[in-house]
């Protein structure tokens, strides 16, 4: 990290403007040296100069120049920023000017990465940022924000807090035995205060459930028989004509795909093929997709056509949508009632996708199923990174593993070993404790200038 890195931060293409980032030690005068006017070394911190961007005697661009200097930047190295005239080729050049004066092309990330490694920032709040860019809804943003400010962290540090305590009370008996005013830790002593951190740690688990809804929405497949009027629900779901509809079976023969906003929460839905037995290759393929998604979605509108008789084939994948969050869907409520159901089948929906009726109730019970209405969102403090939730459970998986240990009386010094293992999985949340391969991987998904 001694070297001086520099990347366009705005999005290429014509614009107002477009931003040219410099970090590093090195930067006010690499900068600097291909100014005009060169009084950048003689500037205020966080003051914005004007000045031209020069190639040897010619003019590039005319340019607003922000410097700031170590520490109180988000790298906390000098940080500047060329404010040029948008466009592909002035930015271009001014980018290789630099270049070709001591900076190097940063790499996808890297200044945040920087921030993360200089302690500015840890890595909820890298991955708060990556969420706040990609944040499709309001509640996603709020959602990325209080990550970015460190809520989600101190939840967090508050547990390695608490575990710190323990570590603490149980080190004391262990170096320092022959001191008769310490209290004795034994393991009926530990088991109230381990059993804390893990109602705190289930808690932030049950809430994470929620945060990972806000920021990845909620996956819904559509599922039924040819003709049932999934294609046509699909359109009335998005309000326009995403998929074709004909009255030909088979028409749909690979997934459609869509997404809708109910209160904050993004349903990404896919029209399936038909689900029938067929020969064509092509519609084969589809239809066994279409009983995949079944497993891998967390709705499904399973498709009953209200003028047929149910097959057993849709008994079958009634069968499999038992244990799962579903809705069934009867279309062409408006035609005669030629089906039975199952006794023992709930979440029932009536609609006519022709007539567009019933396609707001769908949504209500959507939202019914999902809680959507009650999620907060004021105090929106969720774990929502598939990789801090994975963490957290492997964390609170030691605890029970502890508890075991300490039912069969396990040695306080063997307990202090484990529970030194959950704080440092906490720690490897918010990055007190990584690897480096982690942290490539995980600034590698920022671009260029961020």
């Amino acid at each position: 990290m001694n070297d001086t890195i520099a990347a366009i931060s705005t999005a290429m293409g014509v614009g107002a403007i477009s931003i040219i980032r410099v970090s590093g030690e090195n930067s006010i005068e690499i900068v600097n040296k291909i100014t005009k006017r060169k009084i950048l070394d003689k500037v205020d911190s966080h003051t914005i100069t004007y000045d031209h961007i020069m190639d040897g005697e010619k003019i590039i661009d005319e340019v607003l120049i922000s410097v700031m200097k170590s520490p109180k930047t988000f790298t906390v190295e000098d940080v500047v920023e060329i404010n040029a005239h948008g466009g592909i080729t002035t930015t271009n050049k001014i980018l290789k000017t630099l270049l070709n004066n001591g900076c190097r092309l940063a790499e996808p990330g890297e200044f945040t990465k920087r921030a993360f490694l200089n302690g500015r920032i840890d890595l909820t709040q890298a991955e708060g940022i990556i969420d706040l860019i990609n944040a499709k809804t309001e509640k996603s943003r709020k959602l990325a924000i209080n990550q970015l400010d460190g809520k989600v962290s101190n939840l967090i540090k508050d547990l390695r807090n608490d575990i710190i305590q323990i570590l603490a009370n149980i080190e004391v008996n262990i170096d320092y035995p022959e001191y008769e005013d310490i209290e004795e830790m034994t393991n009926e002593k530990i088991k109230p205060m381990l059993n804390n951190v893990k109602n705190k740690m289930k808690k932030i688990l049950n809430e994470s459930e929620n945060g990972k809804l806000l920021k990845e929405g909620i996956k819904t497949s559509i599922i039924g028989k040819p003709n049932v009027g999934k294609s046509s629900l699909l359109n009335r779901l998005l309000n326009e004509d995403k998929a074709i509809v004909t009255d030909i079976e088979g028409t749909t023969r690979d997934i459609v795909e869509g997404s809708i906003v109910l209160d904050g929460i993004i349903l990404n839905m896919i029209d399936t093929a038909g689900i029938r037995d067929t020969k064509d290759v092509v519609e084969s393929i589809g239809v066994k997709k279409s009983i995949e998604l079944i497993n891998k979605s967390d709705l499904v509108l399973f498709v009953l056509n209200n003028n047929d008789i149910i097959t057993d084939k849709e008994l079958e994948i009634l069968e499999l949508l038992k244990d799962k969050n579903y809705i069934l869907v009867i279309n062409k409520c408006d035609l005669e009632s030629k089906l039975e159901l199952p006794k023992d089948v709930k979440n029932i929906i009536r609609i006519s996708a022709l007539e567009d009726k019933g396609i707001d109730e769908l949504k209500n019970f959507i939202k019914k199923i999902y809680n959507l209405e009650n999620i907060e969102t004021e105090d929106l403090t969720y774990l929502s990174n598939a990789r801090s939730i994975s963490l957290l459970e492997k964390a609170y998986g030691c605890i029970e593993e502890i508890e075991k240990g300490l039912d069969n009386n396990m040695p306080i010094d063997m307990v202090e070993i484990d529970i030194k293992n959950m704080w440092s999985i906490l720690g490897e949340i918010i990055g007190e404790t990584y690897q480096d391969e982690l942290i490539n991987q995980l600034f590698s998904q920022f671009c260029l200038g961020k």
